[in-house]
């Protein structure tokens, strides 16, 4: 049986198969994790492709096969940083939970990123580079921020609709939820003081935050 050709396009470039080898989700972890290391270790500007393939043990070829370019992995190391502290199921997996628990353990989740180390490389590299701020600025914040944003307002939404809260614009509700709960934590980490999902205040400011909140969008 005769293999039918890809068809022809103006110019008598064949357009790229699109059926090839899977690619190997040990070796993107593995760069993942590799460059999630080296962007808080080194900053972006800093880090090479080079450096991190050798860091996580592929070639160049692989590493440009998986991600594209320098770009493309920076935003995929935001994102899986974001998923790694606040994954989906922790938004819509509430099992038997309260909807006070519910958001406990979202706000710890919320507050455990925004004060870990890579968010807090991040604040310090765009504060430290304002240039790289205009150039990469909106990749970070739509891969992680911009993506917390919409989980949480899908959440809120959702508890809106049981009637567990009246939230008329959950995008809004998001919004005012997250930035009572980073505080002064990302202030005061950026600084070096210690702070984190270990500190004593965090459990009185978490409360504190969503007594507020609570009161704010209980139902009339």
């Amino acid at each position: 049986m005769t293999r039918q050709q890809p068809p022809k396009i103006p110019g008598g470039v064949a357009p790229a198969r699109s059926v090839g080898r899977p690619k190997d989700p040990g070796k993107r972890a593995a760069i993942l994790d590799a460059a999630k290391d080296l962007f808080v270790a080194k900053g972006y500007a800093a880090t090479s492709m080079a450096a991190v393939a050798e860091a996580a043990g592929v070639s160049k070829l692989t590493l440009y096969s998986h991600f594209g370019d320098k770009l493309g992995l920076f935003r995929e190391a935001v994102r899986a940083v974001a998923e790694g502290y606040l994954p989906h199921e922790i938004f819509v997996a509430r099992g038997r939970l309260g909807l006070r628990r519910h958001l406990e353990r979202v706000a710890r989740a919320v507050v455990a990123l925004v004060t870990g180390p890579e968010s807090i490389a991040a604040n310090r590299m765009f504060a430290a580079d304002a240039r790289l701020a205009s150039e990469i600025g909106p990749i970070f914040f739509e891969a992680g921020p911009a993506r917390v944003r919409r989980e949480c307002a899908a959440m809120l939404a959702e508890i809106a609709r049981r009637g567990e809260l009246s939230i008329p614009d959950p995008d809004r509700a998001a919004q005012h939820l997250i930035v009572l709960l980073k505080g002064e934590f990302v202030d005061r980490a950026i600084w070096g003081c210690d702070c984190g999902e270990n500190d004593p205040d965090v459990e009185r400011h978490i409360n504190g935050v969503l007594d507020l909140f609570l009161a704010a969008y209980a139902r009339r």
